[in-house]
């Protein structure tokens, strides 16, 4: 292929800062945008983050941006030449990283990048029309075809397996065989690399479109044994009816179910979702919800992890417990404490992957309570009691493990589920929902009759566990209507005092 810039067939779209640049950099030649924004240009899709080369230091064109823009300035390899500006831009925050050209020459420094679709430069200087592409790319993007640059590219960092995996989803494209032989040659290599880029990648795919595409990816290539080596104990482990498919199976399409109820819920209803009548029923039951669910699933965590990324790891694992809690009693199947047993694996899997804390947290939060809802809805009616005791107990992770057990539901039964039974079942969801986000004072946190301190004073207690019991007792009674003044609870309180002597 000749070493000539050609012009697309489509326009290039760039973003409003690549015209800034322009302007800011003109009087400096053989500057080049690279990468992402290339490619994002070709396919006219915004992008949030730019990367340029350049034959110079790029640390001091990092400094030039970083300074005429009023951003920050960050060396990322002096000796390199890598720098770094974040420049405030329309509300947002975009990075802009500029590195010194590897190699000889710009070819070079492209042969060494990932993959084709990745691997196309465009000067920054000029009308922006012109790209060099001397490995593919842009047959690639029109074949919709994912390749490696160069045998070796895997090799050399084996996280680019993951991104294979995403960028597969996120611009459907295929792994032509020789990439996919490479990915799956290198497996083992991935555990050279660092927890945190592998778990920033394994996110980035559980935040993709079809995650459950993406892990069943994973799965067939080996990858996902190397990053939850528990999920492949799930593969071909039966389960009893009600449920339609192995453990596995039903993972998926758990993970799929709670992608589509999570993007129906933000608004992102497609069209094909339209005609689903089972979405269609939450989207009906949960209509007075959908701004402050919406919100919810908006959070952020730590290291830029969405929480819908975290909503479909916890589907990924909500069953992970499952095989070790299996068991046979004659002809009958059951998988007894199967959710505690999985939440010990989450808050493992969780330390091994070095999520937050907080993410840690609500992961075991979510898996350890996520048959609650099905235990509430074979139980009806609903009392007050059990709502609040439901919300007591997973706090806001109640909102996830709602969401989760929807999901959940529509897996376990597949084609066999009873639109009846179904339409029963939201009605419980939007209960318990409602119970919360409305903060009925009656069912979730009712104003305390009697503090701890209260308590201590009144009937001459000293602080401990013995106090903290019985506030619990005290505010479970008052969800119930027992108590409903200062004198009833002080009553309530010695007499569950009498009895703890009694006993």
């Amino acid at each position: 292929m000749a070493w000539e810039p050609v012009v697309p067939a489509r326009p290039l779209v760039w973003p409003p800062l690549v015209e800034r640049l322009r302007a800011l950099l003109q009087d400096q030649p053989d500057i080049y945008l690279v990468g992402g924004v290339v490619r994002d240009a070709l396919l006219q899709r915004p992008s949030h983050d730019l990367d340029l080369v350049t034959k110079d230091d790029g640390c001091a064109v990092a400094r030039v941006i970083a300074d005429k823009l009023g951003g920050a300035y960050y060396p990322l390899d002096v000796e390199r030449g890598v720098g770094r500006a974040l420049i405030p831009w329309e509300q947002e925050t975009i990075t802009v990283d500029v590195a010194r050209i590897r190699g000889p020459n710009l070819l070079t420094d492209l042969s060494l990048r990932d993959f084709t679709i990745n691997a196309m430069a465009a000067p920054l200087a000029g009308g922006g029309q012109h790209v060099y592409d001397p490995l593919g790319g842009l047959a690639d993007l029109q074949a919709k075809r994912l390749r490696f640059c160069a045998p070796g590219a895997i090799a050399d960092d084996p996280v680019r397996s993951l991104r294979a995996v995403r960028f597969s989803l996120v611009f459907g494209l295929f792994i032509e065989p020789e990439t996919r032989a490479a990915l799956r040659d290198n497996v083992h290599r991935l555990k050279e690399c660092s927890v945190e880029r592998i778990r920033d990648e394994f996110f980035a795919i559980l935040q993709a479109p079809r995650p459950q595409a993406g892990l069943a990816a994973l799965q067939q290539l080996g990858l996902l044994q190397q990053i939850i080596p528990e999920a492949e104990q799930l593969i071909g482990v039966a389960q009893p009816p009600p449920h339609q498919y192995d453990v596995w199976r039903h993972t998926l399409l758990a993970v799929e179910r709670l992608y589509e109820i999570a993007t129906m819920l933000e608004g992102q209803r497609s069209t094909d979702d339209t005609a689903n009548v089972q979405l269609g029923l939450i989207a009906f039951a949960f209509s007075g919800m959908r701004e402050s669910l919406s919100e919810h699933l908006k959070q952020e965590w730590a290291n830029h992890h969405t929480h819908r990324g975290l909503l479909m790891l916890a589907a990924l694992l909500h069953d992970i417990g499952k095989p070790a809690a299996r068991q046979e009693t004659g002809e009958r199947l059951n998988f007894h404490g199967h959710e505690r047993i999985g939440a010990v694996i989450a808050r493992d899997r969780a330390r091994a992957l070095r999520l937050s804390n907080e993410e840690a947290t609500r992961l075991e939060v979510i898996v350890r309570h996520h048959m609650r809802p099905h235990w509430l809805f074979a139980s009806q009616p609903l009392t007050r009691r059990a709502v609040y005791r439901f919300w007591r107990d997973t706090g806001e992770a109640g909102i996830d493990v709602c969401l989760l057990a929807l999901a959940d539901y529509l897996a376990t039964y597949g084609i066999m589920l009873d639109t009846q039974r179904w339409t029963y079942y939201l009605e419980l969801g939007r209960d318990l929902l409602q119970s919360y986000l409305r903060r009925r004072e009656t069912d979730v946190a009712p104003p305390p009759l009697l503090t701890g301190r209260d308590l201590i004073q009144e009937l001459q207690l000293r602080p401990g566990p013995l106090v903290g019991e019985l506030i619990e007792r005290l505010t479970e009674a008052q969800v119930m209507g027992e108590i409903t003044s200062r004198e009833e609870a002080l009553a309530f309180a010695r007499r569950f005092l009498s009895g703890k002597a009694l006993l």
